[in-house]
């Protein structure tokens, strides 16, 4: 039987395959189990395009970040569903254009936010904190958070690939307007979303996720364009996230199944 590794807090169950893990093992990180990556081997095998998903979505991740910090000066970020690190991490990004940059990392995964605990340990202009953004008010108040950031000031919330683990029932819609509600003129908010633009794969994904910790919710554009209420796109919008700033003409012709945008509060 699998047992938990030395970077896995106890309260886990290494026999369930969590999204987060499978995440940082098809972008080549080391934080997962033996289950994880059977999990997303199977994915790549069946579903290449979703596996070829998540490393869009790391480009993409790059690409806003460096537009909020080159573009819009922020300095600031809180990562909702942040995951576990691997190379290419916000505060990486950030701080290599800006030094000084701050960076709250919140996750619902245990691994997650061990594992960046210890990793950013020795810098002081980032934390991580577990936390379930359904339940979002602890997180907003958090000590570690609001320590941290300053929340008088503009900053970026980042939502990359995690609303779709958010049911409808978990009222989305509702805990972004408290994120909204908390945050001051001039901010951003960031949402890439796995679409329904998968239909053909609509019975392994949900075979995929009923295997996992992760019930998958995928939305339509019109779904995901309604979660970015109260904010203005930035060109060009909520687009397929090859298509959002591409570094090559060739990346957004491929198209992804992601859509992906970036808003900010007037």
């Amino acid at each position: 039987m699998q047992t938990p590794a030395d970077w896995s807090p106890d309260d886990i169950d290494p026999t369930i395959p969590s999204a987060a893990r499978m995440y940082d093992y098809v972008l080549g990180g080391f934080n997962n189990f033996q289950v994880d990556r059977e999990l997303a081997d199977w994915v790549a095998r069946t579903m290449p395009e979703v596996a070829q998903g998540a490393r869009d979505n790391r480009a993409f991740l790059r690409r806003l970040v460096e537009y909020l910090v080159i573009d819009a000066g922020i300095d600031q970020f809180l990562d909702l569903g942040s995951g576990i690190p691997t190379a290419g991490n916000v505060h990486e990004i950030a701080q290599r254009l800006r030094p000084g940059a701050r960076v709250a990392y919140v996750d619902i995964d245990p691994v997650a936010v061990s594992v960046s605990r210890r990793l950013l340990a020795d810098n002081p202009d980032v934390t991580a904190v577990r936390g379930d953004l359904t339940d979002i008010e602890p997180i907003l108040t958090d000590p570690e958070v609001v320590g941290l950031l300053d929340f008088s000031r503009p900053m970026a919330v980042l939502l990359v690939s995690v609303l779709h683990f958010v049911p409808e029932a978990a009222q989305p819609h509702e805990v972004l307007a408290k994120v909204r509600n908390a945050l001051a003129p001039g901010s951003y908010l960031a949402i890439s979303h796995f679409s329904d633009k998968q239909r053909d794969n609509a019975d392994r994904i949900a075979a995929m996720s009923e295997r996992t910790a992760n019930k998958s919710t995928p939305r339509s554009r019109a779904q995901i364009q309604a979660l970015f209420e109260g904010f203005a796109f930035v060109e060009p919008g909520l687009v397929d996230v090859c298509d959002w700033r591409p570094d090559d003409p060739e990346d957004a012709a491929r198209g992804s199944g992601w859509y992906g945008g970036v808003g900010v509060l007037a």
